[in-house]
């Protein structure tokens, strides 16, 4: 993604186009693969160092508000940033805390079926992500 993709994503969201922001996604966009506040908030210092790291983490919460971001919490209680809009679900292998989109268009047709034959009593589905915990193979 280029710096107009950036501003699109933030005028899109209604939210205003800051320097903080612009370094934010690009610092997204450089670890991809859910990076961690921590990791995020280091890459942006790396370019940026005069931003404050509470900057940095009120951003991300911001873009989870809007949602340009979706938290994914690890196994071990991390919390982790997941930028990819489309629906999929997560690969999480314990032994490197790796986490990797799994799309599957025949897995979440059974998904939406199923939860729609079901009815949960007092409870609206909105969206099913699968958490797939196991082992990558050759790690």
């Amino acid at each position: 993604m280029e710096t107009n993709d950036f501003i699109h994503i933030l005028t899109e969201k209604g939210l205003k186009i800051t320097p903080q922001r612009l370094a934010v996604l690009d610092a997204l966009r450089r670890l991809h693969n859910h990076p961690t506040p921590d990791q995020v908030c280091r890459m942006v210092k790396s370019s940026h160092p005069h931003i404050a790291i509470g900057t940095v983490y009120k951003t991300l919460e911001t873009f989870v508000e809007k949602g340009i971001l979706k938290k994914v919490k690890t196994d071990g209680d991390v919390m982790r940033y997941d930028d990819v809009p489309h629906c999929h679900h997560h690969l999480y292998c314990a032994d490197s805390q790796r986490i990797e989109d799994y799309f599957d268009d025949e897995l979440n047709a059974l998904l939406d079926d199923y939860f729609k034959r079901k009815q949960i009593p007092n409870f609206n589905v909105d969206e099913v992500r699968l958490h797939i915990n196991g082992r990558f193979v050759g790690e």
